[in-house]
């Protein structure tokens, strides 16, 4: 005998019937609002459009309203920024949302491919959109071509908005007129004209990271001295970093100059910036506003950057290292390498030598004739021609002489004739010498920075 079908009838969601109007819908209904900048005024302002939502969905009866998303000052190119944005459209995914509710396409999303897909998505999880402006709701299927050729349309309006906020930008660079997206940096806040002026507190920390470096101190030590000192950071904070002394340093406002457009929008959707390295003009300004650092020690500053991360004589520099006096100075005569400070440990204790890098790490394969000096011994030989400097009675006629032995009576008392080891500190070194080169047990040579060459036996002077 054949059973009886038995048929039940399952109505459908009214919800989600698009012959039914919205106002009759039962939903759980969101608003997006934004606003670009903080100067929109009237109905296109941040509280218009929140007030005039919150009135809409509440005076409803069918509608719940889930909440009012409100971005202020957000671009509509990017929307990784747009933190309520976001939280909407995480929401929507999360079931609580069924219809939005937005002023216009381009208050929703400037930038296309975010747009159409973000449209997408939320219309597979059955999520509408309303754009008031434009009545297109996104669950109508004949409304999505009007849909991509207006976001096009808005996506262009906002690089010509771009392009024009760039063009009066470049204007104010070409009358050296400086700009400062933030309000203050370490020496310098902004007075009610937009100017730099000078904080006297201030100034002097930047002074004395200037001190610092010249005299042999590495961006690491001074932050830890700093630190030690509690001199704050501009902004308030204890913790001092390595890579704001190194920007501070490079800092060409510290002498009362600017340059301009020092990065480069390559993107306005995305708002991504790169150093200009030649993409486009650069403006620099002289003068234009007061200095903290004279130009003197600002440019000796940027020699010894250089000195300390490039190469020396063909050997590449490593990590600068004010660790020790001898730190990062010597390189083998053989093979250019840097020398390193080694600990070496015995019966009798622990001793520290200067080995070539090359040679400690890879043997003889690279530098077999490299000598391995004792720290002591170095430092011996070195007191030593410092002394001798200090000796020559009639060096007016030798120019990088007589600068040499002035910068050397800086670092020894009034009465003290002789270079001591323990007056080897990192201070002296770092003034006075450039680089030392490692050729046999018995020899080394000593380029000074006035230009002054010494080997052990002899004087001479280069061209």
């Amino acid at each position: 005998m054949e059973q009886v079908k038995d048929i039940i009838v399952i109505p459908p969601d009214p919800k989600y019937d698009k012959h039914i109007r919205i106002e009759q819908k039962r939903l759980n209904v969101a608003a997006y609002c934004r606003v670009s900048t903080r100067f929109e005024r009237q109905e296109n302002s941040y509280e218009a459009q929140i007030s005039y939502y919150t009135r809409k969905i509440e005076s409803n009866k069918n509608w719940n309203c889930v909440g009012i998303y409100a971005d202020e000052g957000k671009a509509a190119t990017d929307i990784k920024f747009r933190d309520s944005f976001n939280d909407m459209i995480e929401d929507c995914y999360a079931g609580k949302i069924d219809l939005i509710l937005t002023k216009s396409i381009s208050r929703f999303a400037r930038n296309t491919v975010d747009f159409l897909r973000i449209i997408r998505e939320l219309k597979e999880r059955q999520v509408r959109i309303i754009f008031e402006k434009e009545n297109i709701d996104t669950m109508d299927n004949t409304g999505e071509l009007l849909i991509t050729i207006l976001s096009s349309q808005a996506q262009e309006e906002s690089r010509n908005l771009s392009e024009n906020t760039r063009w009066g930008i470049v204007r104010k660079f070409e009358q050296g007129i400086v700009q400062v997206n933030h309000n203050r940096f370490m020496g310098y806040t902004k007075n009610e004209e937009g100017k730099l002026v000078i904080v006297p507190e201030e100034a002097d920390v930047v002074r004395r990271i200037f001190d610092l470096y010249v005299q042999g101190f590495g961006v690491y030590k001074i932050a830890r001295i700093l630190e030690t000192e509690e001199i704050k950071t501009a902004t308030g904070k204890s913790k001092w970093h390595s890579s704001t002394i190194h920007k501070m340093l490079q800092c060409e406002k510290y002498i009362g100059d600017a340059i301009l457009q020092k990065t480069y929008t390559i993107d306005f959707l995305t708002k991504k910036k790169v150093k200009n390295n030649g993409y486009v003009k650069k403006y620099y300004v002289r003068n234009s506003h007061e200095a903290i650092i004279s130009k003197e020690q600002y440019y000796l500053v940027q020699e010894e950057l250089k000195r300390r991360s490039t190469k020396s004589e063909g050997a590449v520099r490593k990590r600068y290292s004010s660790s020790y006096p001898l730190s990062g100075l010597i390189s083998c005569g053989e093979c250019n390498g840097i020398y390193l400070r080694v600990t070496w440990r015995n019966k009798d204790g622990k001793s520290f030598v200067c080995r070539c890098r090359e040679r400690q790490k890879n043997g003889t394969m690279k530098c077999k004739g490299s000598p391995t000096i004792k720290e002591t011994v170095m430092l011996k030989l070195i007191s030593e021609m410092l002394t001798l400097i200090l000796e020559v009675e009639n060096c007016e006629s030798t120019t990088y002489l007589m600068n040499t032995k002035a910068t050397l009576r800086n670092y020894l008392s009034a009465n003290q004739k002789a270079f001591e080891i323990t007056d080897l500190r990192q201070t002296v070194l770092n003034q006075t010498v450039d680089r030392i080169v490692i050729k046999d047990e018995r020899t080394a040579a000593i380029f000074f920075k006035s230009g002054l060459i010494m080997e052990k036996d002899f004087i001479k002077t280069i061209k």
